[in-house]
């Protein structure tokens, strides 16, 4: 039986099957999801208590690496598989240290992208594309893109809490070295990528959990990241769990980052 469908949610869109951004929504106190989505998180805390956290430390990386990229003089961000709209979202955190900062940011849900039309639509300097990842063609030619970003000036591409949901199948290596390619010198690749390479003993059923959604999860090692981040040179620390990305403050990091199961990273194009 279907669940109830809110008022602000599309016919098309499937409210009895979880979705990851949904999912996140909720993790992050959002409100842009279904009851499906918060009976799958909450099964998921079951599984793997606390695992919020791990949301919420994603959420602080992607705050200190926009705010790093801008102090790198960045004022332009491609933001793909950027999510549903929730408190700290590029622009806010980009457009108050620089308010000439701008932003296109892409997703293939519908409600995310309905969401952000909605905030955005008073933003003269940022706006959201309806796509996927895995079609870099539609997105680096679409009308978003040609309006508000210039390829001869360093931009800032993010791929933040999406590449685990892009299976070998699809060729996400191939996908990341196609929008690298046109980017300007000393643009910078953000991305955060969850894996269970670090965790001494994944909970039963933690690895396998996605599946029951739309957007199954994929696990990669740290040396399967760096294969996607190929073309550019990190900057320090380098590759390492989110919390250990230059912290603001060392009781940040906690005793076991390895926990948070999600890594993260910034690459500079030479």
């Amino acid at each position: 039986m279907s669940a109830e469908r809110p008022s602000w949610a599309p016919q098309h869109i499937d409210v009895d099957t979880p979705n990851a951004a949904r999912v996140y929504d909720y993790f992050l106190g959002g409100g842009c999801n279904f009851e499906q989505d918060r009976l799958f998180a909450e099964r998921f805390l079951e599984i793997v208590p606390n695992v919020d956290r791990s949301f919420r430390a994603n959420r602080a990386f992607l705050r200190r690496a926009v705010q790093f990229c801008v102090d790198a003089g960045i004022r332009q961000f491609l933001d793909i598989g950027s999510g549903i709209p929730t408190v700290g979202n590029v622009h806010e955190i980009a457009q108050r240290m620089a308010p000439e900062c701008r932003v296109v940011y892409v997703d293939n849900e519908p409600i995310a992208v309905a969401h952000s039309e909605a905030i955005l639509a008073d933003n003269a300097n940022a706006a959201v594309l309806h796509a996927d990842l895995s079609d870099p063609d539609t997105i680096l030619d679409s009308a978003p893109v040609a309006r508000l970003l210039d390829f001869d000036q360093p931009m800032a591409l993010l791929m933040v809490a999406v590449l685990h949901f892009v299976p070998d199948s699809a060729d996400p290596r191939a996908s990341v070295a196609r929008y690298l390619r046109p980017l300007a010198s000393n643009s910078h690749f953000v991305v955060s990528h969850g894996s269970v390479a670090g965790m001494a003993e994944v909970p039963a059923g933690a690895e396998r959990h996605y599946d029951d959604t739309t957007t199954p999860f994929i696990s990669r090692t740290p040396a399967q990241v760096m294969e996607l981040m190929a073309g550019t040179e990190l900057v320090e620390p380098g590759l390492v769990w989110v919390p250990q990305w230059r912290p603001e403050m060392d009781q940040d990091v906690g005793e076991h980052p390895e926990q948070i199961g999600i890594m993260g990273a910034v690459g500079r194009k030479p």
